[in-house]
């Protein structure tokens, strides 16, 4: 027996019952049914032979229910698995019709949806989300033509030459294969084992090793293409072509120190910061930026522009912009869509082709490859986030899991039963895709083995280390140090320090010294580096980036004055930054004059690492009892060790002298130091990391 009360709303009438186990049911709206359209009558009980007897076999609901829970998984990406997406659209805002006849690109002003993924490389779908990490930025562009997968990454290029390989730097980077960690983390044995005997991952170690790997924010986050691929004409004339994203927030990242604490404070810190700037109305953008070449430039090159290890410096050919990202929904379900989205390299559409990259050519099989394993399917181009949004026709009928019920009789081309295929209609021969006629190289006999101009592995990566700033190259040192103090093999350390002499005799020593260990003899070498140019674009540092975006932390107490947080917000919002109010409890604060402040977070929940620079708006009492909380004291003294800026009034110099803050460029009085304080809110004052002497 139940009870059972009515309400009424203005769409359906709603009714609430009580049953007998004192569970709440609601009922009404869309009926319950079976996933084949059964109407169920009681979702709560299973089906019984009285009421405490045996469940009945027949209960064809709770088996139905039960068979999909047990399914409700599927395998987990082995690289990339865990990352959040987001929908959007590009816009073509410099059309190329001279360098491709690829549609998206032939007309200013164009558009084309979009579904973009982010995400780490190393760990499990449930690992966190700021370990030191390559990060994926994969955009799926829904084009009148097909669909055109760019799958790259936060860092333009990568640890090998030769999709051989792959499995192997996989299977290193992995938790060991004996004791199943350490999860979504590079410091331990096996994969500095491998890096050590692999000189080609040098350059790719030294951009793992620096701050691009611990991200602020997906937002704040460059994207490569890191092949090289090939623009191609309506003539037929190619160009070849790296493709970059620019953030239009600007790069930044966090410390090493800030991002241990994020993935305690916040293991979703990433996902989070781009749901709340989506669904907030702050879209993220990027620009597209090209770098295109011929054979001639390529050729002179004192490196190939087919090996993934290497770059091509923005001195030497400027990026051109042709388009913007921006991402304004999120998905309705995640499941659904980020997890089953597939990108495939190659997914390419007629005007964009590859090249000879033998890590892209291994690619193109793999990704495809692993779809039918995590999606179950070869139909999983079906699965509406997969699916072109463009007309799709060809015989491909049947297999696991086929969604649409193909009409008529021929499943072959050519047939003349005046089904498609057997004419190309309004896709003329001519205007679909069409690979470009000519090899690169001419074609010889068959070989295994690796150019020689594959050779320099040392160049590039001391370029990168030197076209670092100061601070930069110290917090490079100090992640060789933290990684090679986690390998418990000495040679192994002893052969890495032997490769980076190689690259740099300083950065070798700084690492042997923080590492307690004499300098090895430099490593054989197949092909000595040459001086290349430092490149500023290399640098986060050395570009200023804006305010927008950045977020700041508001500490609170009872008693403050209004009109200090009021000029803070003010300011926050002038500049299109954020702000949360932290409080010492969640239910806010009374400010003077007895008006309530609502809190966006508790202190010991919300630590100044999840904010960009922090202000102390306390009263007298406020800050001396803060002076005695454990959380009070570590906001304040992170956010200074962090290079932060701190705004503060006057009555919060307890809580600051207590926490070891001392007066600096950084440190800015309130309510007067407003403006100045949310102007610093993308920039940090690094001349503190070495009085501070945090790991870095």
């Amino acid at each position: 027996m139940s009870v059972s009360a009515k309400t009424s709303s203005p769409d359906t009438s709603i009714e609430t019952h009580i049953g007998q186990g004192g569970e709440t049911r609601q009922t009404g709206g869309a009926p319950l049914t079976t996933n084949h359209g059964i109407p169920v009558s009681d979702n709560q009980n299973s089906l019984r032979a009285g009421a405490r007897g045996p469940t009945l076999l027949e209960d064809f609901v709770l088996r139905e229910k039960i068979f999909h829970f047990d399914h409700e998984r599927i395998p987990e990406r082995i690289v990339h698995a865990r990352g959040t997406g987001a929908h959007g659209f590009f816009e073509c805002t410099d059309p190329i019709p001279e360098l491709t006849r690829a549609s998206l690109f032939q007309k200013k002003g164009a558009r084309v949806p979009v579904f973009t993924r982010f995400s780490t490389v190393a760990g499990s779908k449930g690992s966190k989300d700021t370990p030191r990490d390559v990060r994926g930025f994969a955009v799926k562009f829904y084009t009148d033509e097909g669909n055109w997968d760019l799958v790259g990454n936060n860092i333009p290029v990568f640890f090998i030459q030769d999709a051989i390989k792959f499995p192997d730097l996989v299977h290193a980077v992995k938790p060991e294969a004996d004791r199943g960690f350490p999860q979504a983390a590079t410091a331990h044995d096996t994969f500095w084992d491998f890096i050590s005997l692999m000189p080609e991952s040098l350059h790719m170690v030294m951009w793992a090793m620096s701050d691009r790997t611990l991200p602020r924010s997906f937002r704040m986050m460059q994207g490569f293409g890191v092949h090289t691929f090939q623009l191609v004409n309506a003539e037929g004339a190619a160009k070849m072509v790296k493709f970059h994203w620019k953030p239009r927030l600007g790069v930044q990242s966090t410390t090493w120190d800030e991002a241990v604490k994020i993935s305690g404070a916040d293991p979703d810190y990433h996902r989070r910061d781009l749901y709340e700037a989506i669904t907030t109305g702050n879209y993220p953008e990027w620009d597209l930026g090209i770098q295109t070449f011929d054979e001639d430039w390529a050729a002179k090159q004192p490196y190939d522009v087919l090996d993934a290890t290497k770059l091509i410096p923005e001195e030497d050919i400027p990026l051109r912009i042709i388009g913007r990202l921006v991402l304004d929904r999120m998905p309705d379900n995640f499941f659904a869509e980020t997890e089953q989205v597939a990108f495939l390299p190659s997914n390419v559409v007629p005007g964009i082709d590859f090249s000879n990259d033998p890590l892209l050519q291994g690619r193109l099989f793999s990704y495809l490859d692993t779809q039918k394993s995590r999606l179950g399917t070869t139909n999983f181009h079906q699965i509406p986030v997969n699916a072109p949004k463009c007309p799709m026709q060809n015989f491909q009928r049947d297999g696991m899991m086929q969604t649409q019920i193909p009409k008529g009789r021929a499943n072959y081309e050519p047939n003349s039963l005046h089904e498609a295929g057997e004419d190309p209609g309004p896709r003329a021969s001519d205007q679909g895709f069409q690979s470009l006629a000519r090899l690169q190289e001419p074609a010889t006999e068959k070989l295994r083995i690796r150019a020689e101009s594959f050779a320099d592995h040392f160049t590039q990566a001391r370029m990168f280390y030197h076209s670092q700033t100061a601070p930069e190259q110290t917090h490079i040192v100090a992640a060789l140090v933290f990684e090679l103090s986690k390998v418990k093999l000495p040679y192994v350390r002893e052969r890495t320090v032997a490769q980076l002499r190689n690259l740099d005799e300083v950065l070798a020593q700084r690492v042997a010294d923080g590492l307690g260990m004499k300098l090895p003899k430099p490593a054989p070498m197949a092909q000595p580096p040459i001086d290349m140019p430092p490149s500023d674009a290399l640098s986060i540092l050395r570009h200023e980036a804006p305010v927008a975006g950045r977020c700041l932390g508001i500490l609170v107490s009872d008693d403050v004055d209004a009109t200090v947080i009021a000029a803070l917000q003010v300011a926050a919002e002038a500049a299109q930054a954020t702000v949360k109010i932290i409080a010492p409890k969640v239910g806010g604060v009374m400010l003077k004059g007895g008006k309530h402040l609502p809190a966006d977070e508790k202190l010991d929940g919300a630590p100044s690492v999840l904010f960009d620079a922090v202000a102390l708006v306390l009263s007298e009492a406020g800050a001396m009892a803060l002076t005695g909380e454990k959380a009070a004291l570590d906001f304040v003294s992170d956010a200074y060790a962090h290079c932060k800026a701190i705004g503060y009034t006057a009555q919060a110099a307890p809580l600051m002298a207590k926490a070891g803050v001392e007066a600096d460029a950084f440190t800015l009085d309130l309510p007067t130091g407003a403006e100045a304080l949310i102007a610093f809110l993308s920039s940090r004052n690094w001349e503190r990391e070495a009085r501070v002497k945090l790991p870095v």
